[in-house]
């Protein structure tokens, strides 16, 4: 049984770290939150994603598969892989990724390794950081203790669990047959279920992560783009998505119109992906489009609303999380518009089912509430800006009654129009 170490405690390396113990290994977890540390060995996920709590629950408590400490040095006498899933923040300045906190892992790394151990990259990194983590580690210490391999992870908030469990594929990134097959070993338990295994470079797959994301970041700016002239010349972006989509060469998932894209993924990466072109003299016109595209669509939307609302009134914010299914509110498109409201002299009222601790903490000028009922009370419009299940069947006519006027902006398009014209609403959809 391999012996893993996961240096860094967020939602990629505790995810990594309950899913690998899932199949059978034996893990530490590494970081130097103490609070944090604290939360998780009495079992608590610090976030909220489906199905985790229980996955801890088990592999702490019942299969003592997964250990939690605060330092490297002491645990890496038994470890066969160590990986980083350290955070990798956007630099606000050059729009790099931060690597700071990689390089003083495989600091940290290099004063510890006591045996042949591989060194992992996992966190998002710009092209050529897996080598450089290799050159920290030989300056310390002999090269034949140790190899690096990029793995690249490709987990979606809310559905990360099944994402790591059954992946479309894996990414593995080395540059010798050993490392290879040590990674080909430790993911034996998906290529029994005839998951591709894709052995490339180490440079080869630091770029895929960022190309995926980024061309995934396309498609969404690209139908929000078309949803605007949809909502001119009279058209449904919906039914334009839907034929779009059935057609193989192009694919109907992230064609859905909104208020753009947000969260801890895609505007980091997008931005990183152009700014290390740029760095290496290559000038990635699309992803700088898209970049810009996503942040002008805040601005849109909040125009759209502002000048079809007469009064500086109350307004219902539903959903403050970027997606559903998920707490996270970094870059989230909806927390951006109802600052940008509130900015503008509205007083917002919000819910979501999740995600209200941390929307409190990134903005305590809005008005909180504990269900999507009280919060509608006494606004003159209703904004539904995640796509949360039980936003999907709201009753209007009993929301209806507290109103100060009926108006609907549907961002993410959830509802039929007609439906809340017949209750005399003023509906606004994205792209209709």
């Amino acid at each position: 049984m391999m012996n893993l170490t996961i240096v860094g405690t967020g939602y990629v390396g505790l995810v990594t770290g309950a899913c690998f113990a899932e199949f059978g290994y034996s893990v530490t977890c590494v970081d130097k939150d103490d609070k944090r540390l604290e939360m998780l060995k009495s079992g608590k996920c610090p976030f909220f994603e489906p199905g985790m709590d229980e996955l801890l629950d088990k592999h702490i408590n019942k299969t003592k598969l997964i250990s939690f400490e605060s330092t490297i040095k002491n645990n890496l006498d038994n470890t066969d892989i160590i990986f980083i899933t350290v955070g990798t923040p956007t630099r606000r300045l050059e729009d790099e990724a931060d690597l700071s906190f990689v390089y003083q892992v495989a600091e940290e790394i290099a004063d510890s390794i006591k045996k042949y151990s591989l060194v992992v990259t996992k966190s998002t990194i710009p092209v050529g950081t897996t080598r450089e983590v290799k050159k920290i580690i030989s300056n310390k210490i002999d090269q034949k203790l140790f190899d690096v391999v990029s793995n690249p992870e490709f987990l979606r908030e809310g559905s990360a669990i099944n994402d790591f469990i059954r992946p479309d594929r894996v990414v593995i990134g080395t540059d010798n047959q050993k490392s290879e097959n040590i990674m080909k070993e430790l993911y034996r338990p998906l290529f029994l279920k005839e998951t591709p295994i894709v052995a490339t470079s180490i440079e080869t797959s630091e770029i895929i992560k960022y190309a995926s994301n980024s061309f995934l970041a396309t498609k969404i700016a690209f139908i929000n783009e078309v949803a605007d002239l949809c909502e001119v010349v009279g058209a449904d972006v919906q039914q334009v998505a839907h034929a779009m989509g059935i057609d193989k060469r192009i694919g109907s998932k992230f064609l859905n119109a909104g208020p753009g894209f947000g969260g801890s993924c895609f505007p980091k990466d997008v931005k990183a992906f152009a700014s290390t072109a740029k760095n290496k003299n290559i000038n990635l016109s699309i992803i700088n489009a898209v970049n810009k595209s996503n942040e002008d669509r805040i601005k849109k939307i909040t125009g759209k609303i502002v000048s079809n609302i007469k009064n500086k009134s109350t307004i219902c914010f539903l959903g403050l999380s970027f997606k559903p299914n998920t707490d996270d509110v970094r870059d989230s498109t909806s927390m951006k518009i109802a600052s940008n409201l509130f900015e503008k002299g509205y007083s917002v009222q919000c819910y979501d089912p999740k995600a209200m601790n941390n929307a409190k903490k990134e903005n305590s000028n809005l008005i909180f509430f504990n269900s999507a009922y009280e919060a509608c009370e006494g606004a003159s419009a209703i904004i539904i800006g995640t796509e949360w299940n039980e936003f999907r069947a709201l009753n209007f006519k009993k929301i209806s009654k507290n109103l100060k006027e009926k108006i609907i902006f549907d961002l993410r398009n959830i509802y039929i129009p007609e439906d809340l014209k017949e209750l005399d609403f003023k509906y606004y959809g994205t792209g209709k």
